[in-house]
């Protein structure tokens, strides 16, 4: 028999609830393409326009367009690369964060201590949400629209009341 450095897969360390937000971006990268396309295109047919009529440094001022319109959209997707990771166990809640530059940061919490905060708006629901323990807030979930939040935030109580409750276990007769 060959021994195993392997996690324990006990009940404690048995996952109950995991997730990973990432922000949303409706623009797929081949519909970029298709849409850079079109920019330029007609920014190319405008500018050409301009200097057949004469004025010249308008064509530039187009491709200058093009060019920031082309940054501003890199930078978009960029900051997409960023996420959240939140994992619940019976003995631990961990909320891993992930910056669009690839730093990390993460927080390991006591679920049998940790209350989830909501700033809700009545007539566009939740806001944010917060997990707080020990008086300190770790906002959480930012990426989520609020339909979104209210069904996380919905998933992840449950999760913290199965923690809070233990693990239970089958008596098979």
């Amino acid at each position: 028999m060959t021994s195993d450095n392997s996690r324990n897969d006990s009940s404690a360390d048995a996952e109950i609830f995991s997730a990973l937000i990432t922000p949303h971006r409706s623009l797929s990268p081949t519909g970029f393409v298709i849409f850079m396309l079109c920019i330029g295109g007609l920014s190319f047919v405008c500018g050409v326009m301009f200097l057949l009529l004469g004025a010249w440094p308008v064509f530039g001022f187009f491709g200058l367009d093009v060019l920031l319109v082309y940054v501003a959209f890199r930078a978009n997707y960029r900051s997409a690369r960023a996420y959240e990771e939140v994992t619940v166990t019976a003995a631990e809640l961990t909320v891993r964060k992930v910056n669009h530059r690839g730093g990390v940061r993460e927080w390991t919490l006591n679920p049998l201590w940790v209350q989830l905060d909501r700033i809700v708006h009545e007539e566009f629901g939740i806001e944010r949400l917060f997990l707080v323990s020990r008086g300190r807030r770790l906002p959480i979930a930012a990426f989520l629209g609020p339909g979104e939040k209210a069904s996380f935030a919905r998933a992840l109580s449950n999760a913290l009341g199965e923690a809070k409750r233990g693990p239970t276990r089958t008596v098979l007769k």
